[in-house]
Parts: structure tokens; C-alpha cells; sequence
């Protein structure tokens, strides 16, 4: 003989429905996000955006749209196959600017906006959808790394409840936060391979994509009045290491010091090999955020175990400057770029007249 349900055993059931539905699709979540951090090249994340994604989760369409604070990806948008496709031909890459300012205004917040093509102002759902092709619900997500908007990204559904005002969007947000930084990686990969600008020796950017960074980063910064940090990193006795221990083992020195400082390097920041034993970091960040990053990887550097033939520990260590600038609107930019540098390089030789193996910086 069945016992009969009792309410609170409903409820638990029900409660019990709801987390593993909730465990199902943070896994899908987890999925999609590990396809993106693998994502190599912008037409490999395009494939986990606007295919895999929406297969994944049975969504009607996923539409990308893409600001030009990254210029290399915005300028691969508008090539993108699907940016040509009408809004009813499936997920797509699309350009149009009023796309961009009707999501700014329902995302105002910087959240995700979640409800029906008809909960949209009129200009929005115009510019989102065709008229003949609206979603049953949608979801429109902010993208931003470091505080700098990229775009947003519509999950479109033709189920109406899928996405209604009100609901947790926790998930949603760490998910766009995960796409927002594989565009600003894929962006740093993309630049790469174009100007075919990475040292050998090291495998980090060289000097000519650092200077190309630093017009593009000193640009964005002024647009959103944004600080940006710069390190500047020399090894320490480097000629010594050279002279008594043979180039090889300074060939090594050098490869040591450029993964260990990669490391340290946070996504969205430029590291270079800028000539010789010196290395070049712009930080997203101000003065104090710059520090705190270089004094971590001045302690990185340090505890290196570099051998030399004969099986001796050869100590390796790094002096280096730090400078940091807010950007302001209407600056000149070149030149605030070429301050930020030479007194990053000035800092890192007072490092150095200072004892060697520190941080430095001329601002403080």
C-alpha cells in the first residue's frame, strides 16, 4: 500500500529537482567554459559561441555583438560570415551600432537583462530581432574585463519562461565573465599572430607588439578615464651569468625568468620581452595595484632554481620600476604612452642604485 505524498515531502522532492537541474546546467556551464578557455583563435571561440552553445543548451540562437575596445576582434566581426546574415538566419556575429546602445540602456547596471522581445523598448527589440523571428524569452548579458565593456551577448529561447525577470542569474554572470576574458585572450593571440611578434628565446611578445599594445591600452584608457600601470624589469648581474657560466646557461636564466614572470601576469595585461635581459608588463591597474603585482613576481623571480653545469644553485633575481597613470579624455596619448615607459625604466635603475633584487618607483 503507497504512502501518500505529504506537503513537505513534496516540497523536498521538489527542492531536491530544483539543485540537480541546478548541478546539470552549471556542468553544461563548466562544459562550454572549458571550450572557450581552449579556444586558440577568434573563429575557434565563434564556433563555441554561436554553434556549440546553443546545441549545448537548446537555445534558439545566441547573437555576439562586439564593441572596438578590442580593434583586432571588432575588425574579424565585421568579416565574420554571419555578421552578412540576416537576424533570422541563427546565431550570429552582428555590428550595428543601435544594437550596442539599446543593450547599454537595459543593462544599465552592468547586469544581465532577462525577459521577453516585448519587455524591450520598442528601438531594442528592432534592433535585436526581426520582426518576423522573436524569441519566445531572451537573456542579454554585459561583457567586460577589467571594468572595460566588449559587448554583449544575446541567449535567445522559444521558451517564454526560460529567461524571466527576477530569476538568479549568478551562473549567467560568471559565464560572461568567462567569455568576456577568452576575447580579450583571444584578442592577445590574434595580435600575435599577426605581427608575428614573439621572441624565441622566451616564447613571450616582443618588443614591436609591446609598443602596438601600448598605443591600443593608452587609448582605451583615456576612453573609459581609466589608470594604467607599467613595469619595467631588468635581471639582476645578468652579464656575470653570461661570462662565468657560458651563454647557454643565460639562454636558460632568460627563459626562467619570462615563464616565471607570465606567470604572475595577470589576464588582460601585456608582458614582453622588450631587448637584451629586460621585460616590459602594462598592468590594467593603478599605481598601487602595479606594486602589489610587481613585488609578487620580484619574489617569484627570486626563489628560481637556475643551475649551471656543474650542478650549483645560481641565484636569480630582478630590480624592478613601476610608473602608473590615469588616462583622461582628449590626452595626448603617445606621449603620456612614452612617459608611462621611460619612467618605469628610470624606476627600475633606481632599483637597481638602490641594492638590487626590489621594486621601485619614482612616483612615491
Amino acid at each position: 500500500m503507497s504512502t501518500p505524498h505529504t506537503p513537505q515531502s513534496v516540497r523536498l522532492r521538489a527542492l531536491v529537482d530544483t539543485v540537480q537541474r541546478n548541478e546539470r546546467t552549471l556542468r553544461r556551464f563548466q562544459d562550454v567554459e572549458l571550450q572557450l578557455i581552449r579556444a586558440q583563435d577568434f573563429q575557434s571561440l565563434c564556433r563555441v559561441l554561436l554553434d556549440y552553445l546553443p546545441r549545448e543548451f537548446g537555445l534558439e540562437r545566441v547573437t555576439l555583438w562586439l564593441n572596438d575596445t578590442l580593434p583586432l576582434l571588432h575588425e574579424l566581426a565585421l568579416r565574420h560570415p554571419s555578421s552578412k546574415a540576416s537576424v533570422s538566419a541563427g546565431s550570429s556575429l552582428k555590428p550595428a551600432r543601435e544594437m550596442g546602445e539599446t543593450a547599454a540602456q537595459l543593462c544599465a547596471q552592468g547586469r544581465p537583462w532577462l525577459g521577453t522581445p516585448a519587455a524591450m523598448t520598442g528601438a531594442a527589440s528592432d534592433a535585436w530581432f526581426a520582426a518576423d523571428a522573436q524569441p519566445a524569452s531572451v537573456a542579454l548579458l554585459p561583457l567586460a574585463a577589467n571594468g572595460v565593456p566588449h559587448g554583449y551577448m544575446c541567449l535567445a529561447s522559444d521558451n517564454e519562461s526560460r529567461f524571466s525577470p527576477g530569476m538568479a542569474t549568478d551562473m549567467l554572470e560568471r559565464f560572461a565573465v568567462i567569455v568576456a576574458a577568452s576575447l580579450d585572450n583571444v584578442a592577445h593571440r590574434e595580435q600575435l599572430e599577426r605581427l608575428g611578434a614573439t621572441d624565441a628565446l622566451t616564447g613571450l611578445p616582443n618588443r614591436r607588439y609591446f609598443d602596438e599594445r601600448l598605443r591600443e591600452e593608452t587609448t582605451r584608457a583615456s576612453r573609459y578615464r581609466l589608470p594604467l600601470g607599467c613595469l619595467f624589469i631588468d635581471i639582476d648581474t645578468f652579464k656575470p651569468i653570461n661570462d662565468q657560466h657560458g651563454h647557454a646557461v643565460g639562454d636558460r636564466a632568460l627563459a626562467m625568468v619570462g615563464a616565471c614572470l607570465r606567470k604572475q601576469t595577470r589576464l588582460g595585461d601585456t608582458i614582453a620581452r622588450y631587448g637584451g635581459e629586460e621585460f616590459a608588463v602594462l598592468l590594467q591597474g593603478d599605481l598601487k595595484d602595479s606594486l602589489v603585482v610587481a613585488e609578487r613576481m620580484r619574489a617569484a623571480v627570486a626563489q628560481l632554481e637556475l643551475r649551471g653545469d656543474d650542478g650549483a644553485r645560481i641565484a636569480l633575481t630582478v630590480s624592478i620600476g613601476v610608473s602608473a597613470h590615469s588616462m583622461q579624455q582628449g590626452a595626448d596619448l603617445d606621449g603620456l604612452g612614452r612617459t608611462l615607459v621611460d619612467e618605469a625604466d628610470r624606476a627600475m635603475y633606481k632599483a637597481k642604485s638602490d641594492g638590487r633584487n626590489r621594486v621601485a618607483t619614482l612616483l612615491i
